[in-house]
């Protein structure tokens, strides 16, 4: 007799409130045995833990939460992937997939999308991000620092709304000024930026600033940026990227 067959779902929490979590998220997490994450997302989702193996850890042990997701799912067991906002983006469906090609005994793996940071915090702000938008991380532990440059560069040059995710840390404080920087070479220093930490949770905070007082902010790793393209402008307090509509 086939023995029962496991199944990993690569959920994304969004925000991490329940409010802004989707129902098939909800429903991956309700029909899993084991969920894992980091403790951060964990901790958001706690009331929907009972009963439920958990396994947490702490930052840069993404593959090790990997293999251990398909490893449960090789045991028969159901299972659900945390990553905060969208498993897509900046996630963990990404290395899960990889891992999972590369096994002898690949398992069932389902994505289940979640809010992801940058349209919460466009929500926050108003709607800047209505026309063509780049996202760009700026952490640079797995992508090269001067390979960062050049997309912010080039997405400066194309007029991009953009999104940074990552912007500081401890260990990164003058990365969002270089960015600025980079950004000044090809907009006015008035250009409308919004700046949102903890988006949609309790201690959310906001601020709307422009390019040439971006610098001035604090930021870290529950921070993000989104800085406006050449048309993005404020009112009643709210960012507002036209679409181009004859208005």
């Amino acid at each position: 007799m086939e023995g029962k067959k496991g199944r990993v779902f690569a959920v994304g929490l969004g925000p991490g409130s329940p409010g802004h979590m989707t129902g098939e998220v909800l429903k991956a997490i309700q029909a899993s045995e084991a969920v894992i994450g980091y403790h951060v997302y964990l901790e958001l989702i706690e009331g929907l833990l009972a009963g439920k193996e958990v396994f947490a850890s702490g930052m840069r042990r993404e593959l090790e939460r990997c293999e251990k997701a398909l490893a449960l799912a090789r045991e028969g067991k159901t299972v659900s992937l945390v990553s905060g906002g969208d498993p897509g983006v900046y996630g963990m469906a990404g290395p899960l997939l990889e891992i999972n090609g590369k096994q002898t005994e690949p398992v069932e793996i389902e994505v289940v999308p979640g809010v992801t940071a940058a349209c919460m915090a466009g929500a926050v702000l108003g709607a800047p991000l209505m026309h063509d938008t780049a996202l760009i991380s700026l952490s640079d532990l797995l992508t090269p620092r001067e390979m960062i440059k050049k997309r912010l560069r080039l997405a400066a040059e194309g007029d991009f709304v953009t999104v940074l995710y990552n912007p500081g840390s401890a260990s990164r404080s003058g990365y969002v000024k270089w960015a600025r920087d980079i950004f000044l070479e090809y907009r006015k220093k008035e250009t409308p930026v919004g700046i949102v930490r903890n988006a949609a949770r309790e201690n959310q905070e906001k601020w709307i600033a422009t390019l040439g007082e971006l610098a001035d902010y604090s930021v870290d790793m529950f921070t993000l940026v989104i800085i406006g393209n050449s048309r993005t402008y404020c009112s009643g307090g709210r960012m507002i990227t036209p679409r181009g509509y004859a208005l």
